[in-house]
């Protein structure tokens, strides 16, 4: 059994980037977690903030539940996220708490500044989650854990090195994609989106790649020290 922490910068980033890889981290044994760095608490043309901030977290933990995975809700201002000390602290502890064995971060060429900076948290954080001397609410972890990137948001800019096949469970990825009703309201609204069609429309072109139906794709971090490889990701 290993320890998976998946961190998104909204809601429902995780569900459509690597949700297939997580339910069959779960099917597999792990422990995995759930980390949203922000509330999504300006995604409603009706709802206060303070409302669908609550509405959100709600989808988010329903989302979660139905593979088991602890949430771990950070609570930031959506489209307000920064890198400073003290939010470099608190993924510090929240990422100790998780103690993964390997993350799956956004990576830093998709297209919401979200995205890129709660993933260059992350990396920045994957040191510093081993040293005594920076004190949190929870104890330093004793391994540094692999890092991954997942797929930008409509593949756009990403270039894969591994695949995993989600095709059978794409089922559970979706029921969990649904969750987030609030998230579908609001893109209907603003862009007149099909939030579940657009969310998993890159897992057929990804699929394609490697000729399977459904595929998600993933990076490995590129930087020192190499902790894992693509033999932790579930096949």
């Amino acid at each position: 059994m290993m320890r998976v922490l998946a961190i998104g910068a909204h809601p429902d980033d995780v569900e459509g980037l690597c949700a297939g890889t997580l339910i069959k981290c779960a099917a597999r044994g792990d422990h995995v977690s759930i980390m949203v760095a922000t509330n999504g608490n300006v995604g409603s043309p009706t709802l206060s903030r303070d409302e669908i901030a609550a509405v959100r977290k709600r989808e988010a933990e329903a989302s979660a539940a139905l593979i088991g995975a602890e949430l771990i809700w950070m609570d930031y201002d959506d489209e307000f996220l920064f890198h400073d000390r003290e939010t470099r602290l608190a993924f510090i502890d929240a990422i100790r708490k998780a103690n993964p064995d390997f993350m799956i971060v956004h990576g830093a060429g998709d297209y919401h500044p979200d995205h890129r900076i709660s993933g260059e948290i992350a990396v920045d954080c994957r040191i510093p989650v081993t040293v005594p001397l920076i004190e949190t609410a929870h104890p330093p972890m004793t391994k540094i854990p692999h890092v991954f990137f997942m797929d930008h948001v409509g593949g756009i800019g990403f270039e894969p090195e591994i695949y995993v096949d989600v095709s059978d469970v794409m089922e559970m990825k979706n029921k969990m994609i649904r969750c987030h009703k609030s998230q579908d309201d609001w893109l209907r609204h603003m862009y007149d989106a099909d939030y579940a069609e657009m969310l998993t429309a890159p897992s057929v072109i990804r699929g394609k790649a490697i000729g399977v139906p459904y595929a998600e794709a993933f990076r490995n971090l590129p930087l020192y020290p190499v902790m894992g490889g693509a033999h932790l990701l579930p096949r």
